[in-house]
């Protein structure tokens, strides 16, 4: 794996990408601190955890980076993203660790000079301004110690990943095969079977439609819902921006501390309340984009244990700048089944849509039997159309996959394709043929895509091994957020 062959090092450096954010640029070098309740711990790397706090904490910090929403960072996708992160600088700070890996002086003052913030701090003269640079650091919050440590860090990490770049990936005799295959081309016909074409011929008794709907009761349920009422503070733009902002506390304050009632809020702030029927866990329905019930965490409120079960008001939620909203459930509506006579229609519809796949499907398997006696029967089939991955026309996923699959020294062939809700497609194939032009754009791009995919492959090995050399244990599930400490 570090045999010193320098090749394809760009490619896997860009894949690599995908993986590593620098530690000085995103966590910082306090991420390994050690001291945390083991009930915080999510996991461990070589003994040492990382913490629900240093989770919280990074995931703040990152959502700052692009663009400040608190609600991303409490996210539990956005924490996993950031968890997998801290994880992985971890095993590689184990990694370098336990190869002994060094940074000469002079390397570092090179990597230094290349960073942008610090070639400017460099006077006319040639002279260093440390001043300017401690208060740089200063205002990161770092001290020259911690910056340094960094920067050594994040380049003994480059050393790593440059050991892995140095292995030979997929040969270029590989890549010219691989785009081959991508570029033969088949002529194919196609005859489908599709459900719409039986409806005709099924009519389902009311037993069988009766039988239908016990049996799928959880098919024709109504989800539940909310009638809600609601206050909203906007801003006044000739009001002072101090006044404005003594209101919203006041807003968030009442609502919040008289939280069985709106009333309080209203009264003092002279709003009016208002009201809104049909909030599903969906979100409101019919309203702009710009409606205060249109946000999302005041929906996620609602349909929290305080609001929904307590009845207590929402925390004041600014909806958009300048708007601050609080609401509270007046009514819960539990999911119900719907009746059969309200539901009637849409049974029929289900019903006949099944029977009449049932027989388009049957009638497809008696033509596929046929057709493979003699698949040089062509008649009912569309006109034929050359295809190749490169150029899928109407052929995707599953259909092609099975098309290619064909033996080309067996034409002319058929291959029968189920399209689940819709029927089945028999596709036949009597000839292949290589273009008589290639794309070179397309076969670069595709080269360079298959190198891509070797090098990944070959990083997940190397982060495989040393995920096991530093005995990661997960300790506690990764959870959501609370909204006080992404905030904090």
């Amino acid at each position: 794996m570090f045999d010193s062959v320098r090749k394809h090092q760009k490619i896997l450096q860009l894949v690599l990408m995908l993986f590593i954010v620098p530690s000085f640029a995103l966590f910082g070098i306090s991420s390994y601190s050690e001291f945390m309740d083991k009930e915080t711990d999510i996991v461990k790397v070589n003994g040492k955890p990382i913490t629900a706090q240093e989770v919280d904490m990074a995931a703040k910090r990152q959502a700052e980076r692009v663009g400040g929403n608190v609600q991303i960072a409490q996210s539990l996708p956005f924490r996993q993203a950031i968890l997998n992160e801290l994880l992985q600088q971890r095993i590689l700070g184990f990694a370098v660790s336990d190869l002994r890996l060094q940074v000469g002086k002079q390397e570092l003052v090179n990597s230094l000079q290349k960073i942008p913030q610090i070639r400017a701090l460099y006077r006319e003269d040639g002279s260093f301004d440390d001043l300017r640079f401690k208060q740089l650091l200063a205002s990161n919050g770092m001290n020259e110690e911690q910056f340094y440590a960094g920067q050594s860090f994040d380049l003994k990490i480059q050393q790593l990943v440059n050991s892995v770049a140095r292995t030979e990936l997929a040969s270029p005799k590989l890549s010219e095969i691989v785009s081959s295959l991508y570029e033969t081309e088949r002529q194919v016909q196609t005859l489908e079977f599709n459900a719409k074409d039986y409806l005709s011929k099924v009519n389902p008794s009311s037993e069988e439609l009766q039988a239908f709907y016990e049996a799928n009761a959880k098919l024709f349920e109504r989800p539940e819902y909310i009638d809600v009422e609601y206050i909203v503070l906007k801003a006044d733009p000739k009001e002072d921006s101090k006044a404005f902002n003594e209101k919203a506390d006041q807003f968030a304050n009442i609502t919040y501390d008289q939280s069985d009632s709106l009333k309080p809020a209203a009264d003092k702030l002279k709003l009016s309340i208002q009201s809104l029927k049909g909030v599903t866990r969906g979100g409101a329905p019919g309203v702009s984009k710009d409606h205060p019930l249109a946000n999302p965490k005041l929906i996620q409120s609602l349909y929290g244990d305080e609001a929904l079960k307590n009845k207590r008001n929402t925390e004041a939620v600014q909806s958009s700048p300048g708007v601050f909203v609080s609401a509270r459930v007046v009514t819960l509506h539990p999911a119900q089944i719907r009746p059969y006579q309200e539901v009637a229609a849409e049974v029929k519809r289900q019903v006949s849509q099944r029977a009449a796949e049932k027989l388009a499907i049957a009638a497809a398997s008696d033509k596929f039997t046929s057709l493979e006696k003699d698949p040089k029967n062509s008649a009912g089939f569309s006109n034929a159309s050359w295809i190749s991955r490169n150029k899928p026309g109407n052929l995707v996923g599953p259909s092609m996959d099975e098309v290619m699959a064909i033996n080309a020294d067996k034409l002319p062939a058929v291959v029968s394709i189920s399209n689940p809700g819709v029927g089945t497609t028999i596709y036949r194939i009597d000839q292949v043929r290589q273009p008589t032009s290639i794309d070179a754009k397309v076969h670069k791009a595709q080269a360079q895509q298959i190198q891509a995919l070797a090098a990944q492959s070959e990083f997940s090995g190397f982060m495989a091994y040393w995920r096991n050399s530093a005995g990661v244990k997960v300790i506690n599930p990764l959870k959501t957020a609370s909204a006080g400490s992404a905030g904090s």
